[in-house]
């Protein structure tokens, strides 16, 4: 079993967490955006092999968002940090 370490709850199984997906991905201006930078916004993520940063969400626990760094390879986590905290 994959244990997750919420910043508030501690460590608990992966069955009690979500993705949110990728994680720091800036919205457009929607005064300014077309399409294009919307279909980006909205569609494409990266998909690399090693470190990514993702959203995850507690849903089982506290309810609260946090950011995860994680291995895509082997699937660990390598960093966790609050969504307040910088990158």
């Amino acid at each position: 079993m994959l244990l997750i370490h919420c910043p508030w709850c501690g460590e608990r199984p992966e069955s009690e967490f979500r993705s949110g997906g990728e994680a720091h991905i800036r919205r457009p201006d929607p005064a300014n955006a077309g399409d294009a930078a919307w279909a980006d916004y909205l569609y494409y993520r990266t998909n690399p092999k090693g470190a990514h940063v993702e959203r995850w969400v507690h849903t089982q626990g506290c309810g609260r968002w946090f950011n995860a760094e994680r291995d895509t390879v082997s699937d660990q986590f390598q960093r966790v940090y609050r969504m307040d905290e910088p990158r």
